[in-house]
C-alpha cells in the first residue's frame, strides 16, 4: 500500500483514491453534507479551511487543507515512480 501526505502528518493510500475536488462548487458541497450525515467524512483539517475533497473508493470523503493540485502531484508521485533494481524478464 502506497501513502501520500495530505498535510499534518496525515496519510492517505493512493490505491483507494478515486477523484480530488475542489470544495467550493455546490454538488461537492452536497455530497460533503450527505457524507457527514452517513458519518462518511474523515476530516484531516485540524480545524483549518478546506481546499480539497478526496473521493475514495469506499464512499468515504476526506477533507484536506492542501490544494487539489498539490495533492494530485503528490499522488502521481507515487504513480508514476519509475521502478528500481534490476528488471527481469520471465517468460
Amino acid at each position: 500500500m502506497e501513502l501520500f501526505p495530505v498535510g499534518f502528518d496525515n496519510y492517505v493510500s493512493v490505491s483507494r483514491l478515486v477523484a480530488i475536488a475542489n470544495p467550493s462548487s455546490l454538488p461537492v458541497k452536497r455530497m460533503v453534507r450527505q457524507a457527514q450525515e452517513k458519518g462518511m467524512v474523515v476530516d484531516l483539517t485540524s480545524g483549518r479551511k478546506v481546499k480539497a475533497v478526496l473521493v475514495m473508493d469506499t464512499g468515504h470523503l476526506i477533507l484536506a487543507t492542501r490544494h487539489p493540485d498539490t495533492i494530485a502531484g503528490r499522488a502521481n508521485a507515487l504513480v508514476e515512480k519509475p521502478l528500481t533494481g534490476p528488471q527481469e524478464d520471465n517468460p
